[in-house]
């Protein structure tokens, strides 16, 4: 079976409450999508406004606080916000690549060894039985050690070891200063067995929350070698349907997952920034113009808030005095326009009582944007 384009646009849209709002419970959305990026502490809670309705963040305050969600060092090897359910299988699948980026050359020089990764990190998370902070890690292991560790020692374990992040300060839960604890359910870590078979369940939760997709785009979500995404949907060859793609690349999918149409409506969104759907393929002009990837995924993979219209990247978007200023990059009709300021009037609103100037350290990016039409849509 062939698949087009834009549906594969849309199948993405639709498995991740992008063409309509959904009334869904918050955690029940974040296991939906699968993943939420989250090194920017806002991102995962304008995600969800974006897809669910009426969302309410106190509730994923809530869920972060109960560790029913929680945030993590994981796929792409950054921070994700992940349904509690599936943070021990994710960090299982990440296992090699997680080892590989952060017990290689800036670990070792500070002296410390692979092996003594292994045998450190169990001893860690038996200290991180409780929210604790970074100081109070490197303290530990300096005890631990019997010497100030050197620097790259607490960068590579922080980052391996399945620590979480725990909530610190509002308003988006977890402030510049992080505290780590340990999960409730903890991970077999260094078992390429169980690695294995945890990617390959990692690979029919992306497939169900980003699918139809390629091997390059397993590697590309996860961030592991295409011959780990390519021996694990092998293994999974009897679970997945095989589609033909628009350029005639393989592709694979959960048998009656979503496909809608490629004339499904796709509303037009305020997207936050990092937005997973920006970043979860290797070929990202499902999503993305390839003209316009450069003006949003910037040179130091900072990736700007966006406009969605007609399900692709059409501008940027920042608040501004009085409302949301939208830069289009190219013309859009009016009546998408007198939907984004519909959607611009709810996102100032639920801004407001948190952060009404979100993303402002960003700011210096639209000096370096080319020439476009910038509109105001007020706030009210």
């Amino acid at each position: 079976m062939r698949i087009t384009a834009r549906e594969l646009n849309r199948s993405t849209l639709a498995r991740q409450l992008l063409l309509r709002r959904e009334a869904s419970g918050v955690a029940d959305a974040v296991r939906r999508v699968v993943a939420l990026q989250a090194q920017q502490a806002a991102s995962p809670y304008l995600a969800l406004w974006n897809r669910v309705a009426d969302f309410e963040p106190a509730r994923l305050d809530a869920h972060f606080a109960d560790h029913t969600v929680v945030k993590s060092t994981l796929m792409r090897i950054t921070l994700h916000a992940v349904h509690a359910d599936d943070h021990k299988v994710f960090h299982e699948a990440m296992q090699p690549s997680l080892r590989a980026a952060r017990l290689g050359g800036r670990f070792m020089a500070s002296g410390l060894t692979v092996e003594d990764a292994d045998t450190l990190v169990p001893e860690l998370l038996a200290f991180a039985d409780r929210p604790r902070t970074a100081a109070e890690y490197e303290n530990w292991l300096e005890q631990r050690l019997g010497a100030p560790p050197k620097s790259g020692a607490w960068w590579g374990l922080r980052h391996y070891a399945p620590l979480l992040h725990a909530p610190t300060a509002p308003p988006w839960s977890f402030g510049h200063r992080p505290s780590y604890v340990a999960p409730r359910t903890r991970p077999v870590l260094a078992d390429p067995d169980v690695s294995a078979e945890s990617l390959r369940k990692l690979v029919l939760r992306y497939l169900q929350g980003f699918g139809p997709a390629s091997v390059a785009d397993v590697a590309q979500f996860a961030l592991v070698q295409r011959a780990r995404a390519r021996k694990a949907l092998q293994a999974l060859a009897g679970e997945l349907e095989r589609l033909e793609g628009p350029d005639g690349e393989e592709l694979f999918d959960i048998p009656g997952a979503p496909r809608p149409d490629g004339d499904t409506t796709a509303p037009p969104r305020l997207m936050a920034m990092w937005d997973s759907i920006l970043l979860a393929y290797s070929d990202r002009s499902r999503v993305i113009p390839p003209d316009y990837r450069p003006l949003v995924i910037r040179v130091n993979g900072d990736v700007l808030p966006t406009l969605l219209a007609d399900g692709h990247v059409a501008g940027v978007w920042r608040p501004a005095e009085g409302g949301i200023e939208a830069t289009a990059f190219h013309p859009l009709p009016d009546e998408v326009w007198e939907q984004l300021a519909v959607e611009a009037r709810s996102l100032a609103s639920f801004l407001a009582d948190r952060e009404p100037e979100v993303y402002r350290r960003y700011g210096h990016w639209w000096s370096k944007l080319p020439n476009a039409g910038a509109r105001l849509l007020p706030g009210h």
